[in-house]
Order: structure tokens, then sequence, then C-alpha cells
């Protein structure tokens, strides 16, 4: 792998992080020279980690305007949500009929740490929400649903991060708990129940809220350059 492309992932990975954990709220700007600075890289290099961001659904680039992340509609959000109802009851479904060896596992090892993030305060633990839903796709071991989930998913932190209620993270990391029990017992139709719950409740936290704040990328990217994964 090249310098530039190894600098890039790290770009892509910082920004990413800081997009999901709502640092970077939706509509922000992303200017190349800035993050350019901020992590000591060419123009170049940023522009390849906004474009892969961009295919993520989670940066829009505009002609003359430049990047910024994404900015959901309302109704993006209504069809969002029912998208990803009906992509994670098909993940749900093929989980109860075949769940990979160390599945459960996995799951729980997830939770553990969506917990600890939970107790130290840390906004890891949002991204850690959402990743959790990816997770159960990457066990179906089918490409088209990773990749799926993965794009609603994300594009679901974005209509939050823009539009959503405060809430207990607890009820979140509850309803896993719950949903990982019923996967373990092969119990279609409690999973299935469980996550429809799960996901009219983050729906349902949905409001319209459009306060514009000042945002210091250099700053917010400062703080995402050494964090871990």
């Amino acid at each position: 792998m090249s310098t530039q492309q190894s600098r890039s992932d790290a770009i892509y990975a910082s920004l990413r992080r800081a997009i999901l954990e709502q640092a970077l709220k939706p509509g922000v700007k992303l200017p190349e020279d800035s993050i350019g600075d901020t992590f000591g890289v060419s123009r170049t290099s940023a522009r390849n980690a906004l474009l892969r961001l961009s295919a993520d659904g989670l940066v829009d680039i505009k002609p003359n305007r430049g990047a910024s992340v994404a900015m959901p509609t309302l109704e993006e959000a209504v069809e969002v949500f029912s998208l990803r109802r009906c992509l994670e009851r098909e993940v749900v479904d093929r989980l109860c009929k075949r769940m990979p060896k160390d599945g459960i596992d996995t799951l729980v090892s997830h939770v553990r740490e969506e917990e600890r993030a939970l107790r130290a305060s840390l906004p890891r633990s949002i991204r850690l929400a959402g990743e959790f839903h990816i997770l159960l796709a990457e066990l179906t071991n089918s490409k088209l649903l990773i990749e799926f989930v993965t794009q609603v998913v994300s594009r679901s932190s974005l209509i939050l991060a823009r539009f959503g209620r405060p809430h207990s993270a607890e009820c979140g990391i509850d309803e896993h708990v719950q949903l990982i029990e019923a996967l373990k017992n092969q119990d279609q139709a409690a999973a299935c129940r469980i996550m429809d719950h799960h996901l009219h409740a983050v729906e349902d936290r949905a409001k319209v809220d459009d306060r514009e704040e000042d945002t210091d990328i250099s700053e917010i990217l400062s703080r995402y350059m050494s964090v871990s994964q």
C-alpha cells in the first residue's frame, strides 16, 4: 500500500468515526485544505477520503461548493427506516436459521464493549450501537446484505444526528441483549418482534431540530487522529 493511500485511509477512518459519533453534524462543511492541514497531508489525500465517504452516503460533494456531511431530509428518514426494518428482519431470519459457530460470543463481546463505552460516557457508544447492527449483517456472510445494512445504518446515524431526541442508551443495549438471547434460542418470532420494536423506538426519536452550530473542523479532527478504532 502506498503512503498516500495509507494516509487517505487514516483520514477516511477518522472522519467516519467523527460523523458516526455525531461530533461532525449533518451539513457541516468539510474543506479539503482544512482536513489536509490537520492531518499534515495533501489535498489529494483528503479528497480521496471524502470521495469514499461520499460513496458510503455520509458526505455530499457538490460542484463549486465542496464537501459537507450529508444532510438527510425527513422524507428520506421515513424511507430509510422503512427499508431498514425490511433488511434487518431478513438478517434476523437468516441468523435464526444459521448462526456462525462463534456468532453469539461475538455479539456478546460487542455489547460488553458498548456497555464499557456507555459507562465511560464516551461518544464511541453511539457508533458502537449502530455497528452492532452491521455486525449482525456480517454474521449472515451475505455481501449484499452487509453492504445494504451498512448504508442504511450509516444514514440512520445521520438522521438521528439531525433530528434525534435525547434518549437513554441503556434501553438500546438492553434490547441488543434481548435480541442476542432470542437468536441464541433460534426464536425467530421473538427476534423479529424485538428488532421491530427496537427500530421503531429509534425512529420515534426523530424530530425536527434545525439548530446551527459553529463547528471547528480542525479541533474535532485533532481529537479523532489518535482515537483507536
